[in-house]
């Protein structure tokens, strides 16, 4: 397709009458709360993203302890950040940083 007929079809396509709204409403939901402090299922409302990009051996181990643990990419993080903070946080205590 072209440039001039891509632009062609798009106002043509504007031109068009809207249909009219007597579609059935999208299926909602129910938002559940799940523990660990997660946000209820189906939003990120409130939410920060974290991410990196990782080594194959790296990914290997995310997916290793993701089985054992039985945990998800999230849950995952939150420990071993929780684990660290607190291990930080004890080092900071008895002045051994």
């Amino acid at each position: 397709m072209t440039k001039k007929s891509s632009a062609a079809a798009f106002l043509a396509n504007m031109n068009q009458e809207e249909e009219p709204v007597n579609a059935t409403p999208p299926v909602v939901r129910e938002k559940k709360v799940q523990g660990r402090g997660k946000a209820p299922v189906g939003t990120r409302d409130g939410l920060k993203h974290i991410g990196g990009y990782f080594a194959p051996d790296m990914v290997e181990k995310v997916a290793i302890l993701r089985a054992r643990l039985n945990l998800d990419n999230s849950e995952l993080i939150m420990l071993a950040i929780n684990e660290l903070y607190n291990k930080q946080k004890a080092k900071k205590a008895f002045n051994d940083l």
